[in-house]
C-alpha cells in the first residue's frame, strides 16, 4: 500500500517554523464509518515533518513519528465485529529551532465506528443504478433505516495519477434519504449480508456510468501484456479527435437551442463518452486507489457494457482479470473475495457483441475465489438498464454466503464444464447442476455446429444433470452453445433457481 500526497499539501504542512499539530485524515476515516474485522486496523494520514502521532482504538493504542514529507501510518491489533467505538488521533508537533518544548497538540476524535466487514461495490451505470430508481424502491426505501449498514459514496475523478484521497461527503448509516441516491444492487446485497450475518457491514459506492474496464485498471497492469496494445492505440485515437468532439458538443447544444426556442422537442442524441472516463487507468487513479489502504472484505463488481463493441469484447477477459488480480495485489490482503456481475439480456445493435463479452466474464471464474451472478433472466431486452435490482444483490449476496461466510448452499447458475460428442447428438455437462430444469415447455437457447463451425438451431432435452442436444441441419455435432446472442431466450435453471450462463464450447 503506497501512501500519495501532492506537494502543493506537502508544502503547507512542512513550514520553516511549526509550532501547532498539522493531523490530516484521509476522508475515508471518518465518523460513523466501518472497520474491517479480524484484520489488523490501518490509520494513516498526513503531518508536519517529524510529528508524533499516537492512535487509540478498543482499549489499544499505537505511536509513530511523521516522516520527513509528513506521512504517517500505523496498525493497530485486529478485534471482532461489534461497536459503536472512538478512536483518536493525536499530533504533536517535535520542537522548532527556537523553542525547547513541543508545539501546540492536537486530538482528532472519530466517533460511532462499527467494526464488521466492508465490501467495495465499482463498476458502470448498473452497479451506479441509484436505488430510487429500481422497481423496488416504493416498497423497500421507506423500510431503509438500518443503522448496521454504513454508506460511503465516492464522487466521480479521474487522474492522470494515483490520488491519495477521495471526494465524498463522508460515511453515513443507511437512512430511506441517504439511501435513495446509493447503488441499489449494493444496497440490496449489504441488507441481505447484514440480516443473516448480523454484523455491521459497510458498503463504498465508487461507480461511473459509461466507462471501461481499463479506466478501472492500473496503467502500469496493463501495460505490462503487450496483448492489450490495442487498448492505448484506441485511447490515443479518441484524444486525438477529442476537438472534433468538442465541436460536435458545442453543435449539439447549438441544436437544442435552437428547438427550444422554436417550441420543438429536444432531439436525441447518440451517446458519447466523457473522454476523462476512459483514459486507461485514469479511474483506478481517481477513485480506486485512495481506497487501498483501508481493509476490505471483498469486491462487488458489476461492468462490461462499455467494452461490448465487437473489436473491444474479445479483450475483455484479459482486462477483467488485469483488473481482479491486480486490485488484490494492490490492497495487499491476498485473493480476497471478487463478486461479479455477468451482463444481462439487451439487444443493442450488431456492432456490439454481448454474448462475446458474456463469454469473457465467464472465463474469468478460473480465478481463486471468485464468483459470477448470472442476470440473463432479468434483464429488458429494450433498456440497457434492467430496474430489477434487488435480484442481483441477492444472487451476489448467496455468492458472499458461500465464498466469504462458509455458508454451504448453492450460490452458482449451471456452467458449462465441458461437452463430448455422441454421434448425431451432443452432451453438455455443467457444475453447479443439481436439480436442472428448464422454465417453459421445453428447453430453448441452444445450439449445435459441426467441424465447419456453422451454428443451427437445436432441440435439447435434459438427462439428469446433462443437456442432449441435436439437430437435424448437423449430422455430428462437436460444438454447442448456449444463448449466444445479444438478447437470447433462455430458460436453464437448478434446482436452486438460479439460471444457466451462456456458453460456447468453441474455443474451450
Amino acid at each position: 500500500m503506497r501512501l500519495r500526497f501532492p506537494l502543493s499539501l506537502l508544502l503547507i504542512l512542512i513550514p520553516s517554523a511549526q509550532v501547532q499539530s498539522q493531523v490530516i485524515l484521509p476522508k475515508i476515516l471518518s465518523d460513523h464509518m466501518v472497520i474491517e474485522r479480524d484484520l489488523p486496523v490501518h490509520v494513516w494520514g498526513m503531518a508536519a515533518a517529524d510529528e508524533k502521532i499516537a492512535v487509540s482504538f478498543r482499549g489499544a493504542r499505537r505511536s509513530t513519528v511523521a516522516g520527513e514529507l509528513g506521512r504517517w501510518s500505523v496498525y493497530l491489533p485486529p478485534g471482532e465485529a461489534g461497536g459503536p467505538f472512538e478512536m483518536t488521533v493525536e499530533g504533536t508537533p517535535a520542537p522548532n529551532g527556537t523553542a525547547a518544548e513541543p508545539g501546540e497538540a492536537q486530538t482528532i476524535t472519530l466517533s460511532d465506528i462499527l467494526v464488521g466487514d466492508v465490501w467495495v461495490a465499482s463498476g458502470q451505470s448498473n452497479m451506479e443504478f441509484q436505488m430510487r430508481q429500481a422497481a423496488t424502491a416504493d416498497e423497500d426505501l421507506p423500510h431503509a433505516a438500518i443503522p448496521d449498514i454504513r454508506l460511503l459514496m465516492v464522487k466521480k475523478a479521474a487522474s492522470l495519477y494515483p490520488k491519495d484521497d477521495i471526494d465524498t461527503d463522508g460515511w453515513a448509516a443507511s437512512t430511506p434519504e441517504r439511501t435513495k441516491d446509493f447503488s441499489a444492487v449494493a444496497w440490496y446485497f449489504a441488507r441481505e449480508i447484514e440480516k443473516r450475518e448480523h454484523v455491521p457491514i459497510g458498503v463504498i459506492d465508487s461507480t461511473w456510468g459509461g466507462t471501461p474496464g481499463e479506466a478501472w485498471t492500473r496503467m502500469s497492469a496493463l501495460g505490462a501484456d503487450a496483448a492489450l496494445a490495442p487498448l492505448f492505440v484506441s485511447w490515443g485515437k479518441m484524444t486525438e479527435g477529442e476537438s472534433d468532439a468538442l465541436l460536435r458538443e458545442a453543435n449539439k447544444q447549438r441544436i437544442l437551442d435552437e428547438a427550444k426556442a422554436a417550441g420543438k422537442p429536444a432531439p436525441e442524441f447518440p451517446w458519447v463518452p466523457t473522454l476523462e472516463s476512459w483514459g486507461p487507468g485514469m479511474l483506478w487513479n481517481g477513485m480506486i486507489a485512495p481506497l487501498t489502504p483501508l481493509a476490505i472484505r471483498g469486491v462487488l463488481w458489476y461492468q462490461g457494457e462499455s467494452n461490448s463493441p465487437l473489436e473491444r469484447a474479445p479483450l475483455y477477459g484479459r482486462i477483467f482479470r488485469t483488473l481482479i488480480e491486480d486490485w488484490r495485489h494492490e490492497w495487499g490482503e491476498g485473493d480476497f473475495p471478487f463478486l461479479y456481475v455477468q451482463i444481462s439480456a439487451f439487444k443493442s445493435t450488431p456492432a456490439e457483441d454481448w454474448a462475446e463479452l458474456r463469454e469473457q466474464q465467464l472465463k474469468a471464474l478460473e480465478l481463486r475465489n471468485t464468483a459470477m451472478a448470472v442476470t440473463i433472466d432479468i434483464g429488458n431486452p429494450d433498456n440497457v438498464h434492467p430496474t430489477d435490482k434487488v435480484d442481483v444483490g441477492l444472487r451476489l449476496a448467496r455468492a458472499a454466503r458461500a465464498l466469504s461466510y462458509g455458508e454451504s448452499i448453492e450460490y452458482s447458475g449451471p456452467l458449462f464444464r465441458e461437452a463430448t460428442p455422441e454421434g448425431a447428438a451432443i452432451r453438455v455437462w455443467f457444475d453447479h447442476a443439481e436439480g436442472l430444469t428448464a422454465k417453459g415447455a421445453a428447453v430453448s437457447g441452444f445450439e449445435v455446429a459441426g467441424a465447419d463451425g456453422k451454428f443451427a438451431a437445436a432441440a435439447a432435452r435434459i438427462d439428469g444433470a446433462t443437456i442432449v442436444a441435436s439437430s437435424p441441419d448437423v449430422a455430428q455435432p462437436v460444438f454447442v452453445r448456449y444463448g449466444w446472442a445479444n438478447s437470447p431466450d433462455c430458460n436453464l435453471f437448478n434446482g436452486a433457481g438460479l439460471p444457466a450462463s451462456p456458453f460456447t464450447s468453441a474455443d474451450n
